[in-house]
């Protein structure tokens, strides 16, 4: 027992033996170097000593931990809970799509009660929902509600503060917790914190929220939204800023800034730090402190020299001579001036750390925006600078776009809001996120008439193909004798003769029945005989029965050789996105009678093609029966000639092109220019009179004029030279 004692004890003296032997060089070498590593950090300069290492920050900003007035964690958490107490809420478990099904994608506002203000931009936004071909009165056929009550301004220190909003809503019995309902919100929260609180539960309501913090926010379910002013207009809207004159894209400035400072609370982080890559010559960052009512109190050494550098610089001017804007977070995420820089061509670069972009569901932005980090503000403008200009200028187009597509007014922001919940119902018709970053872009490109690109005039030249070969002729009949009138019959005779003729329909738009097919010319293509409504909109319906891409329009007293309609066709297949056509008219703005006008003068600018005789492409049908509201189709049957304006009007409003002319034979002009003079009288100059006021009132409902004019026709090579007529290949066209 001692001898196994004994065994032990020098055991353990050899092992301690072993440890100072091999280990203790280890420990004093770790010791040694440790107190050389603290004696070199008490030794290194203090980093905020300016005479040996330059500040970027006042001391006081770099030794404080963080803006006291800024949230903590739990805080922001409990008032996410708060908001967001079904944060777990997507399409399939908080919305029901039986309500979509029967009746559609249509939308019910709530009856407006006389003592509850608006605000002017909810007055607009609901404005737009009733005037848009998505309203329903009837709540029963409704698939989404849109309450009433003003929600956009949930910042309880202002004047449109709505209280009580709680017991508001929980007394109206369409609510339902909140399924299928449609929030609206641009203000939450309000000082110090600004946290997303809105002061009311949401319960399942889907939201639609400017500056939405992406922690907070659902995918699939939350939309965001921009912020925009009370003064952003309810449709139209201003043209973007980007000229063809302004390319190469080479401007003034690379980068600016002009806004405000916040001295102290939320944002002020940001916007304090944005002097550093100030350097007065290619990058100007202009900052105020004069702002609010005791920035006084606050102001520190920079603010009179920054007050006063900010009045030298005019605000538009840095936006029309900038290549890129800053576009940092203020108070809250979002800020008026993002959709400033879009509509000028400015590149916006955000600074604002977890703002979740407006309509990112659908919009593509790292083609139109440079996303930067709140903390890496000084790589800024080197990041820039290495942008190539060619891609420089494919940012700039890119903002052009979805300013004008998306963005430009209350209409647009609010469609895009609806279309995107309802590719959601129907989620294997829903738009493809190349149909909406492309011209012309998601709202006009309905996935109703088709999710394949080939299908829509727009794109051929991405895709890689082209129209059909052959069109599908339209006539619409309307002679009263209900027989078929000697014109009509040429007509027919001639359009059957076209080599690239699939088909003829009849739209039968009389009050007698059509006569038997024995009474029809026989022709070498089918002819079908298609009963119409008595409206003149009829005529743009998507009727199944036309399967060509080319529609050519026709009225039954319309005049056309075969040769004027095969070289139009062959016209139309190199435009297919145009109206190509033959009778033209022009409109003109008239600064006495402060409207516009419309003449079928023949002068050297065109802007409409009658559809009396033209091409287009048969997915316009599905754009003006679908597209447009009820009421503009109603305006179109009850004014002379309307509905030929309107169209010409909704095409120019997709492709922002002129329509175009081709050539015709003289004695096709003098026939024409005889039924003008023919309508000199009263029922002319009432036609007349009716034609303006519908071109007007068309302006009125865009917002803007939508006519492009043009100056250019298209002939055949080699029309009226001085040639063997051997060598042209539509001779026919210069015989009178």
């Amino acid at each position: 027992m001692q001898t196994r004692k004994k065994y032990i004890c020098l055991t353990f003296l050899a092992s301690w033996l072993l440890l100072f032997f091999f280990g203790g060089d280890q420990l004093r070498r770790f010791t040694f170097f440790s107190g050389r590593k603290a004696e070199a950090r008490r030794n290194w300069p203090h980093w905020t000593d300016r005479s040996l290492l330059k500040s970027f920050a006042d001391p006081e900003e770099l030794q404080s931990d963080g803006d006291p007035s800024l949230p903590s964690p739990r805080e922001r958490r409990a008032a996410r809970l708060s908001v967001y107490k079904n944060s777990g809420c997507r399409m399939e478990t908080c919305f029901d799509f039986s309500r979509c099904e029967k009746n559609g994608f249509k939308v019910f506002t709530y009856p407006r009660e006389r003592d509850q203000p608006l605000s002017e931009s909810y007055s607009k936004i609901l404005a737009s929902i009733e005037r848009s071909r998505y309203y329903t009165p009837n709540p029963a056929e409704a698939c989404l509600f849109i309450l009433s009550i003003d929600t956009l301004d949930r910042d309880h220190l202002s004047g449109q503060y709505v209280r009580n909003v709680d017991e508001k809503i929980r007394g109206f019995p369409l609510w339902n917790g909140g399924r299928n309902h449609l929030i609206f919100n641009l203000y939450s929260g309000t000082w110090p914190n600004y946290t997303e609180d809105l002061g009311f539960d949401i319960g399942q309501a889907i939201l639609a929220k400017a500056s939405f913090y992406t922690e907070n926010f659902r995918p699939g379910f939350d939309i965001s939204i921009p912020l925009f002013s009370k003064d952003h207009p309810q449709r139209g809207g201003e043209r973007g800023w980007l000229y063809q004159d302004s390319i190469p894209p080479k401007k003034k400035y690379l980068l600016v800034f002009k806004g405000k400072r916040y001295l102290t609370g939320i944002g002020s982080g940001t916007r304090n730090a944005l002097h550093h890559i100030h350097n007065g010559k290619d990058i100007v960052s202009l900052t105020t402190c004069k702002h609010g009512k005791d920035w006084e109190k606050h102001k520190d050494t920079r603010c009179d020299k920054d007050n006063v550098d900010y009045e030298k610089f005019d605000y538009q001017e840095l936006l029309h001579n900038s290549t890129f804007c800053i576009v940092p977070r203020g108070r809250r995420l979002g800020s008026f001036r993002f959709l400033e820089a879009l509509q000028a061509a400015c590149i916006p670069v955000l600074l604002s750390d977890g703002w979740e972009l407006p309509f990112s569901e659908a919009i593509d932005w790292s083609k139109a925006a440079v996303v930067g980090n709140e903390r890496l503000l000084l790589q800024i403008p080197s990041v820039v600078r290495c942008i190539h200009p060619e891609r420089v200028l494919a940012f700039q187009q890119q903002t052009q776009f979805l300013w004008d597509a998306y963005f430009s007014s209350v209409d647009k922001i609010v469609h895009t809001t609806l279309e995107i919940i309802k590719d959601r119902l129907l989620p294997h018709r829903s738009r493809s996120r190349f149909l909406w970053n492309m011209l012309p872009g998601g709202l006009l490109a309905l996935p109703d008439f088709s999710t394949h690109l080939g299908d829509f005039p727009f794109y051929y030249l991405q895709h890689g193909s082209s129209p059909s070969e052959k069109f599908t002729a339209f006539i619409r009949a309307v002679s009263p004798a209900g027989s078929l009138s000697q014109p009509i019959l040429k007509l027919i005779q001639a359009v059957s003769g076209s080599q690239y003729c699939a088909q003829i329909l009849v739209l039968w738009s009389c009050e007698k029945p059509p006569p038997p097919s024995g009474k029809w010319p026989q022709t070498t293509v089918p002819l079908t005989i298609i009963q119409g409504r008595g409206k003149l909109s009829d005529r743009f319906f998507p009727y199944a029965a036309i399967q060509t891409d080319a529609v050519l329009s026709l009225d039954e007293h319309t005049s056309l050789s075969t040769s004027e309609v095969d070289f139009a066709f062959v016209v139309w297949r190199s435009f297919p996105e145009r109206i190509v056509g033959f009778p033209t008219r022009s409109h003109f703005w008239d600064p006495e009678q402060r409207r516009w006008g419309y003449t079928s003068k023949w002068t050297n600018e065109i802007s409409i093609v009658l559809t009396a005789a033209a091409f287009y492409h048969r997915y316009y049908h599905s754009l003006f029966t679908e597209f447009l509201p009820a009421g503009l189709r109603e305006l179109a049957d009850g004014l002379a000639a309307c509905e030929d304006i309107l169209m010409n009007v909704l095409v120019a409003a997709v492709t922002k092109l002129p329509p175009i002319k081709v050539t015709q034979r003289k004695q096709h002009k003098e026939t024409e220019s005889q039924q003008v003079k023919g309508t000199a009288g009263t029922a002319g100059g009432r036609r007349f009179s009716q034609q303006q006021d519908c071109l007007n009132q068309l302006a009125d409902w865009f917002g803007y004029m939508p006519l492009v004019s043009s100056q250019l026709r298209l002939d055949p090579v080699l029309f009226k030279d001085q040639v063997s007529v051997l060598r042209k290949k539509y001779p026919r066209l210069e015989k009178p």
